[in-house]
């Protein structure tokens, strides 16, 4: 409508036709009117000019008036109401954080902003597209976002250029002036700045023909203090459940924290206070369980913060398993050694057995290989390949032949010996990734210590881990599937270095030995979202959910087992995308951010200024009627002009 803006020339039009109407006459009297009137001929000018600019006015702001114009951080001075309003929703498990000074989450702002801005634009349809859904469908009123199950909080992710690629899709029957807005906290993991699917996202808006704005709500700003849990595996170990737990803290805060973890394992509970020095802290709980049969699940929390999704942990067991490994190869001093690291003694339910390459065998059930002979080809390769992609762990050691097979498209170079009377010594290794990476409790694994005689350098595209002190590769990898394949560059025989010393050998076999076993109990471990099918949810943990149980995090019973689902890793890594990100992932696209950093539920997202056009509209219109009054004259001195102009 802001195209009737062009009518507003309208009274400028009429003066200047006005204008060539009249002609003029020289008449020798006039020149006594004339000189009479020229000292208030400029201000006569100047209140014509005035009324005509009223009359100008008054029309502009009559038509801005009926465009109903929108004012506001969220739609920019002069946005007009769109027929269509597609809301994007990000649900995932961070939008529950809670901004610092304020008494709701983010998610919960952006559903009182969205509510408030939908209020102001009456009659426009609008629909909303959820994250954890991601099916569209229809708003009644803006009154019932709040209320509504499909905006309620999850534990789950969000992929943001999907659900855009839906929005797409959604508008392409559409032909009306439509808007998307996208409300989320801009979490870097759940925009996936590096996804492929970007380009579809973008590809898909710019192919729609109607007049399309894409508004972002970004709800940001610092964050409430907060510590949140996260299940890194829970394993049967015997008569015990091993559970690795992580818990990390989101505020800046440099004092050592005491903070109580309770620990709830087939409807029993205990608590036990753990000291938190530092950002996190990572420990391992031993839970002995009734017997070796036994089937359970439970949680681990800690007391509620500024995000009540990531204070709890769930988990599942089901019956004891004996660990199983193979070491692949002549039996031998390095064998032996191998066998033993593997399934040392003392360490309950872990067993290993030497093999050759031909007779493998089933590999369902196997934990972890160690490879001491030379790379598998054939039909072994093969079986190894599915093992890996099975989850499997495979530590390929080189080998003390000669040969000349590639597996991985990695190859061994040949034997290389130390000078005389000198040793390879392991110089670097990465600290936090890797089987040489520091316990737990940050103790680090002496491999400084370890020293070498003779070694093979595995040659072929892999991530280095640990090198020696010439700069050559020791440890590297290849990651196949859900598994790992290892290439150690030396043996534990003392021929060729000091690795049978178990300084490095126990931990890196260890390790290897449990991510392996991880797989057999990782069927009851599973990221929310995975639950395909109806389930009962049988946990017990108190909460007052709304969303779907699909979208939940707890302990649920399928048609087969249990399985204990928890949010996503991705959402416990902190971080948002910059306008800068913003602006690349959305070139060509006419969209605008508007980052809410105040939390508050007063404030609006717009509002409707139609008003203000219509009353500026009557000012106009009462200030031209004035101007257009004729100028009272004094009844006493009317014809003294008359006089001076004519004297008889």
């Amino acid at each position: 409508m802001l195209w009737g803006l062009l009518a507003a020339a309208i009274p400028i039009i009429i003066h200047l036709l006005n204008r060539r109407r009249h002609r003029t006459v020289k008449w020798a009297a006039m020149q006594f009117l004339l000189k009479a009137t020229r000292e208030s001929r400029g201000k006569k000018k100047l209140r014509h000019i005035l009324i005509l600019t009223c009359r100008t006015l008054a029309v502009a702001t009559l038509i801005t008036a009926a465009a109903l114009p929108i004012t506001g951080g969220f739609f920019g001075f002069g946005g007009g109401k769109p027929e269509m309003v597609i809301i994007v929703l990000d649900r995932s498990a961070t939008m529950d954080t809670v901004p610092r000074d304020a008494s709701a989450s983010r998610r919960e702002l952006a559903i009182q902003r969205l509510r408030d801005a939908l209020q102001e634009i009456p009659g426009t349809r609008a629909v909303l597209i959820d994250s954890a859904s991601g099916k569209p469908q229809d708003l009644p009123s803006p009154e019932v976002l709040a209320e509504l199950s499909s905006t309620a909080g999850t534990d789950t992710a969000a992929r943001i250029p999907e659900l855009l690629v839906s929005a797409a899709a959604y508008l392409n029957d559409f032909t009306g002036r439509a808007e998307i807005w996208v409300a989320s906290d801009l979490q870097s993991t759940n925009w996936q700045a590096d996804d492929g699917a970007w380009e579809n996202a973008r590809a898909a808006l710019g192919a729609l023909t109607q007049p399309l704005r894409l508004r972002i709500l970004s709800i940001s700003g610092e964050s409430s203090p907060n510590q949140l849990i996260h299940l890194h595996s829970a394993r049967r170990a015997g008569e015990s459940l091993v559970i690795d737990v992580e818990i990390l803290r989101t505020d800046s805060a440099t004092q050592p924290l005491n903070l109580p973890v309770t620990t709830q394992l087939d409807g029993a509970a205990s608590t036990e206070s753990i000291t938190i020095v530092g950002q996190q802290f990572r420990f391992q709980k031993s839970i002995p369980l009734p017997s070796p049969e036994a089937r359970g699940h439970g949680w681990l929390s800690i007391p509620g913060d500024g995000n009540p999704r990531d204070n709890v942990t769930f988990f599942a067991y089901g019956p004891s398993r004996k660990v199983r490994s193979l070491v692949v190869g002549t039996p031998g001093e390095a064998a032996n050694f191998m066998k033993i690291a593997a399934a040392p003694g003392g360490f309950g339910g872990q067993e290993a057995e030497i093999v050759r390459p031909d007779t493998l065998g089933n590999l369902s059930e196997i934990a972890a290989i160690f490879w001491l002979d030379a790379l598998p080809t054939g039909a072994a390769a093969d079986q190894i390949t599915r093992f890996l992609e099975d989850g499997g762990q495979v530590v390929f050691a080189a080998p003390e032949k000669e040969e000349a097979t590639r597996f991985l498209d990695i190859a061994w170079q040949p034997v290389n010996r130390s000078a005389a009377d000198q040793f390879f010594i392991l110089d670097s290794w990465d600290h936090k990734d890797g089987l040489l990476r520091d316990g737990i409790d940050g103790t680090p694994i002496p491999a400084d210590r370890l020293r070498a005689i003779q070694r093979r350098i595995p040659d072929g595209e892999a991530s280095v881990l640990a090198r020696w002190d010439d700069g050559e590769p020791f440890l590297t990898r290849r990651i196949v599937g859900k598994g790992t394949a290892w290439f150690l560059g030396s043996i534990p025989d003392y021929r060729w270095s000091n690795l049978g010393d178990a300084d490095v050998l126990l931990p890196a076999a260890q390790r290897s030995v449990i991510e392996g076993a991880n797989r057999f109990d990782a069927g009851l471990l599973a990221p929310v979202g995975s639950l395909t099918e109806t389930a009962t949810r049988i946990d017990g943990f108190p909460n007052n959910d709304r969303a779907e149980s699909l979208h939940l995090a707890g302990v649920f019973q399928t048609s087969e087992d249990i399985l204990a689902l928890n949010r996503p890793l991705a959402e416990d890594i902190p971080g948002a995308i910059s306008p800068d990100t913003l602006d690349v992932l959305l070139a060509g696209t006419d969209f605008s951010l508007f980052e809410d950093q105040r939390a508050s539920a007063r404030d609006k997202l717009g509002s409707s200024i139609w008003w203000l056009f219509l009353s500026a509209m009557l000012l106009f219109l009462l200030a031209e009627a004035i101007l257009c009054l004729p100028k009272r004259v004094d009844p006493a001195t009317a014809t003294a002009p008359q006089a001076a102009l004519f004297p008889r």
